[in-house]
């Protein structure tokens, strides 16, 4: 399970959305719009799910080893 993540418009940043999902089942989602606030820039973007991602750190351990 990783959580659904944005780039900031404005800073560039990746931040967390709040949601929480795995690749498998984000990927097999209908499109969705939705807001989230971001931390960076204070205030709230506005984002599809095709500009998001599922940050797994358990994932990136994996492929490392």
């Amino acid at each position: 399970m990783g959580v659904i993540m944005i780039k900031c418009p404005r800073t560039g940043r990746a931040i967390n959305t709040g949601m929480k999902s795995d690749r498998e089942t984000f990927q097999c989602s209908t499109v969705f719009f939705s807001r989230s606030y971001c931390t960076s820039c204070r205030t709230n973007h506005e984002w599809f799910a095709r500009d998001a991602w599922v940050h797994e750190p358990e994932h990136e351990l994996r492929k490392a080893s």
